[in-house]
C-alpha cells in the first residue's frame, strides 16, 4: 500500500512509493535530502539547473515581482513589463532575426505551439494541405498530444490510441530518410519537421556529421518548416545559447524551455521567424487562437530576466563547450568495465554510458543498481532508456566532473561483482 499521495511522473509508484528521496535543500551544484546527505547533481536536475542552485539573484527576481505583481493574463491586448522585457532579450539573442516569442510554461507547451503554428501558418497562406508533423526515432518533444504522438521513444507512446494524426517518425541519424519520406507521401503535404540537436531523453545521441545542416537544406527544397527542440540543447548547454547555433544551422522555429530559468519557475516559450510571425501581425486579421493560461506571467518572467543576467555576467554560456571534452573524459574512463558497451559524449555538456544489452538482459535491474550505487557515493545520475546519463550544470568544476567519472567506475565495479 502507498504511502504517498504524490503521483510521480515516470515512475513505477508501486516501487517509488516507499522508496523515496526526499531533496530538502539546495545550494551550488549539490542539494540535499531530509538526513542532510549532500549530493552532487550531475544531470543538473532535469537538465534545467545550467547556473546551479540557490541562486539569491532569482530567489529575489521572483519575491519582488510577486509583491509588485503576482499574475495577469497576457490574453488579448494585455501585457505587463517582465514579459515584455524578456521576450526583447530572447530575440536579441537568437540566431533568427526579428524573431517573435510565444510563450509557455514549459517546454510540453512550447512543442504544442510550436506545432499548431507549423500548420496554422500554411493553412493561414493557402496551404492547408500541409498538415505532416515529421519527428525521429528516439526524439522526446514532451508529453502533451502533439508531444506524445510524435514521440520516437515507443513507451512514451503506448496505451494512448491515436492522439494527433499526420505524424511520422523518421530514422534517426539518416537525412535520406526525411527526402524519403518527402516521395513517399509528397513533399507538398508536409508541414514541419522537428530536430533535437543532440537526442536527449532518448538516451543522449549526437547527431551524424553534417545531420542538421543537411536536415535544414532538404527542408528548405521540399518547403517545410524546420523546428528545433532546443530545451534541453539551450542556454548553454553546447556551449551557445540556442542548440542550432552550434551547427551553424538558422531554423523557423526553436522551442526553449528549462535553462531559461534555470528550473527556479516553470517557462518556456517559442522563437519564431518573421516568415511565420507575418501573416498574424500584419493586417490580414488572423488570429492564432492558441495560448497556454500562464503565457507570459510575469513572476516566470521575471525569474528568466535574472537568470539571463547571471548566464552573461558569469560568461556561463561557453561553458557547455569548454567543459565537454573533460566530461567526455570522465565517461571515456567506464568504457574498460565489461558491461559497457558505448560511452556517448564530447559534444555539449551531456553524456550517457550505454549498458550491455545482454546484462540488462539478465539483469533488469542493471540501470536502476548502477544509479543506486551512484547514489550512495553522493552523485545523482538518471537512467535514460538502456544508458546512464549526466548533464551537470555550467557551473561544475573540473573536479567535480572527475568526481562523476570516478564515481561511475566504482559503482560500475560493484554491480559487475554484485552476487546474484
Amino acid at each position: 500500500m502507498s504511502d504517498t499521495s504524490f503521483w510521480h511522473p515516470f515512475a513505477n509508484m508501486a516501487s517509488v512509493s516507499s522508496n523515496r528521496l526526499t531533496i530538502t535543500r539546495s545550494s551550488g551544484n549539490y542539494v540535499f535530502d531530509s538526513n542532510d546527505n549532500g549530493y552532487l547533481d550531475a544531470t543538473a536536475s532535469l537538465w534545467y539547473a545550467n547556473v546551479g542552485h540557490g541562486r539569491q539573484e532569482i530567489v529575489t527576481a521572483i519575491a519582488q515581482q510577486a509583491e509588485k505583481l503576482a499574475c495577469y493574463s497576457t490574453f488579448g491586448d494585455i501585457t505587463n513589463e517582465p514579459a515584455e522585457e524578456l521576450a526583447h532579450e530572447i530575440a536579441e539573442i537568437s540566431p533568427i532575426t526579428g524573431s517573435k516569442i510565444f510563450f509557455g510554461s514549459g517546454g510540453g507547451d512550447a512543442i504544442e505551439t510550436a506545432a499548431k503554428l507549423s500548420r496554422r501558418y500554411f493553412f493561414e497562406i493557402g496551404q492547408s494541405e500541409r498538415t505532416i508533423i515529421v519527428s525521429r526515432d528516439g526524439s522526446y518533444h514532451g508529453t502533451h498530444g502533439f508531444g506524445t504522438s510524435m514521440a520516437g521513444i515507443l513507451p512514451n507512446r503506448v496505451g494512448y490510441g491515436t492522439l494527433i494524426n499526420d505524424i511520422a517518425i523518421i530514422d534517426r541519424d539518416d537525412p535520406r530518410a526525411l527526402s524519403e519520406l518527402a516521395l513517399r507521401v509528397g513533399s507538398d503535404k508536409i508541414a514541419a519537421v522537428f530536430v533535437e540537436p543532440v537526442v536527449g531523453a532518448g538516451g543522449v545521441h549526437l547527431p551524424t556529421e553534417g545531420y542538421l545542416t543537411s536536415i535544414a537544406a532538404i527542408c528548405m527544397e521540399i518547403g517545410a518548416l524546420l523546428v528545433v527542440d532546443s530545451v534541453i540543447c539551450g542556454f548553454g548547454r553546447l556551449g551557445y545559447w540556442f542548440g542550432p547555433e552550434r551547427f551553424g544551422v538558422v531554423p523557423d522555429m526553436i522551442t526553449f524551455a528549462k535553462g531559461i530559468t534555470s528550473g527556479y519557475i516553470p517557462l518556456g516559450g517559442v522563437v519564431i521567424s518573421p516568415k511565420i510571425s507575418d501573416p498574424f501581425f500584419n493586417d490580414s486579421g488572423a488570429t492564432f487562437r492558441h495560448g497556454p493560461t500562464y503565457a507570459g506571467h510575469p513572476i516566470a518572467c521575471a525569474a528568466g530576466i535574472a537568470n539571463l543576467k547571471i548566464l552573461k555576467s558569469e560568461n556561463l554560456i561557453p561553458n557547455g563547450e569548454l567543459l565537454e571534452t573533460d566530461l567526455s573524459m570522465a565517461l571515456m574512463a567506464s568504457s574498460d568495465s565489461p558491461i559497457v558497451t558505448e560511452v556517448r559524449s564530447g559534444l555539449g555538456l551531456l553524456g550517457a554510458i550505454e549498458i550491455s544489452s545482454d546484462f540488462q538482459s539478465r539483469f533488469p535491474s542493471a540501470l536502476g543498481e548502477i544509479q543506486g550505487a551512484m547514489r550512495r557515493r553522493g552523485v545523482l545520475v538518471r537512467p535514460l532508456v538502456t544508458s546512464i546519463a549526466v548533464s551537470p550544470p555550467l557551473t561544475i568544476t573540473k573536479s567535480e566532473i572527475e568526481l562523476i567519472g570516478n564515481t561511475f567506475i566504482e559503482a560500475l565495479k560493484e554491480v559487475v561483482s554484485a552476487p546474484r
